[in-house]
């Protein structure tokens, strides 16, 4: 059995093709990396959102006035 390439050189050079090949792979990975990182920060994002509203929901909530009725009224005279 013989060796397809028989130098890192050759490996690299893919018999002519290896700037069409590193070139795509290099393109892929930059892709994936921009999306994870994307991925990330938006992930980040929602969290920090997500956050806010329950801190002012639990405000909301806090500060519920209660309802003054005709029978409340009555009992506290």
């Amino acid at each position: 059995m013989q060796p397809y390439f028989y130098s890192v050189s050759e490996f690299i050079a893919m018999g002519k093709h290896g700037v069409f090949v590193w070139s795509c792979w290099a393109i892929t990975i930059g892709v994936i990396l921009v999306f994870i990182i994307y991925s990330r920060r938006q992930r980040q994002a929602l969290i920090k959102q997500l956050t806010i509203q329950q801190a002012r929901q639990a405000q909301r909530t806090a500060k519920v006035p209660t309802t003054v009725t005709k029978t409340s009224l009555e009992s506290n005279k």
